[in-house]
């Protein structure tokens, strides 16, 4: 997935408003999330922490309907 934030790549900022804005689109906590790959880098690989099956359909959700729909 490609994503853009407005953030500057310093001290963290970046991945901070990635986290947030995946947290907003998800609908989960923003604590549910980390970067765990690609810290410093504009590749990055993002944990989701929790049910899978629930983060599953969640997730699947999204995509049916901001990614199917286009």
């Amino acid at each position: 997935m490609r994503v853009r934030v407005n953030e500057a790549p310093e001290k963290g900022k970046a991945n901070a408003a990635l986290i947030k804005l995946l947290a907003r689109e998800w609908n989960i906590p923003r604590s549910r999330l980390s970067v765990v790959r690609g810290q410093k880098n504009r590749r990055k690989s993002v944990l989701v922490h929790g049910e899978p099956s629930r983060l599953l359909s969640t997730l699947q959700g999204w995509v049916k309907q901001h990614v199917e729909g286009d």
